[in-house]
């Protein structure tokens, strides 16, 4: 009887009244959805971290290197919420994408794609998630391959891919169900046959390579720690000499390996005399070849003894041996599991995966 006389007082019909319902309890289970990712998110970052380990003494690594007491060691590992910047173009790649696939009965201009995906650039669906069009030429002059959509090529396929997850989580379901939906009107009005796995499918994906991500996206830190404040300019000479660069910003140095950048240190205030120095690896950035960890170790301990300085743990304790094994132990299970992920430290995945 409450529901009839609510129904009558708003003027709606059995079935508008259905629909209403039904759009409320979707509503509802969105939120729910939303808020069992944020939270799995969340308890994977924490596990992410890993447990301190206590050592007794150990021989130092070198004469700066002194015996801490029973305490959290340095190098540390945490996740890390840093951002980087990535280029605007990639290549679809499926273990981080959900490709949809368009296929046409006669190939199609490129022109004619491109006009119906213009508007897709200003839609909520590139505000927060990554997607890509590719097409499949279907010029016999032309090697069959996927490529970028030319306006004077035509094509026998389209793939349509959003990534599914990043440093901002995985995707949503309303990013995903706007994506799928745009997928499925283009393919209607193209007239082409759309091969889509499930939404379901696809949103447990992008939990599953979230977790995955949460768990090794893994920033390593060591800190030089000088026994008296090192002037701007004998700390900006000692940095060059050891081949160090100041960034754009005028705070960080970084140190390049065949151009790229390999590790670089935490802000610096140009204004003041240097007390401490941080360098930081984004380990999921750096591929395993170049040695990162050690690279950044044995710089640490070179600009240590140039300026009269020890490396420390976040706590001012002197770094033990032990520390640094533990470290490289950690090291190879990460590296391990990255490659057995299919997104190898230091891939061009990788870098979409952890930005």
């Amino acid at each position: 009887m409450f529901v009839e006389q609510i129904m009558t007082s708003l003027g709606l019909s059995d079935l508008q009244f259905a629909l209403a319902a039904i759009g409320l309890v979707i509503l509802i289970l969105v939120a729910i959805l939303n808020f069992k990712y944020a939270r799995a998110r969340r308890q994977a970052r924490e596990q992410a971290q890993f447990s301190d380990d206590r050592f007794g003494r150990e021989s130092s690594l070198t004469s700066g290197f002194a015996d801490p007491e029973i305490v959290r060691t340095e190098p540390s590992f945490t996740s890390t919420v840093t951002a980087n910047s990535s280029p605007d173009k990639f290549t679809i790649d499926p273990r981080i994408d959900c490709v949809i696939t368009l296929r046409f009965d006669q190939a199609i201009g490129g022109s004619e794609i491109l006009e119906e995906i213009h508007d897709w650039a200003d839609s909520q669906v590139q505000a927060n998630a990554r997607w890509v069009s590719e097409g499949l030429n279907a010029d016999q002059d032309v090697a069959e391959d996927w490529e970028e959509l030319q306006p004077g090529s035509t094509y026998s396929e389209l793939q349509l891919a959003i990534q599914l997850a990043s440093r901002r989580g995985a995707i949503g379901v309303l990013e995903l169900s706007d994506f799928c939906s745009r997928a499925q009107a283009l393919a209607e009005t193209l007239g082409s046959q759309i091969d889509m796995p499930s939404v379901n499918t696809m949103l447990e994906s992008a939990k599953e390579l979230d977790l995955m991500a949460a768990d090794s996206d893994i920033q390593l830190s060591i800190n030089v720690l000088f026994d008296e404040p090192c002037p701007w300019g004998n700390f900006d000479a000692l940095m060059r000499q050891r081949g160090f660069k100041l960034a754009s910003n005028g705070r960080q140095y970084e140190f390049y390996s065949k151009g790229a950048p390999v590790f670089n240190s935490a802000d610096l205030d140009p204004n003041s005399p240097v007390s401490q120095l941080t360098l930081l690896l984004e380990v999921p950035l750096v591929a395993q070849e170049e040695r990162a960890f050690e690279r950044m170790l044995g710089e640490g301990v070179e600009l240590a003894q140039a300026a009269h300085g020890r490396l420390v743990d976040d706590n001012g304790i002197n770094l033990s041996e032990a520390a640094v094994v533990s470290i490289r132990q950690h090291l190879d299970l990460l590296y391990a599991n990255l490659e057995k992920s299919g997104v190898p430290a230091g891939s061009s995945t990788a870098s979409r995966l952890f930005s």
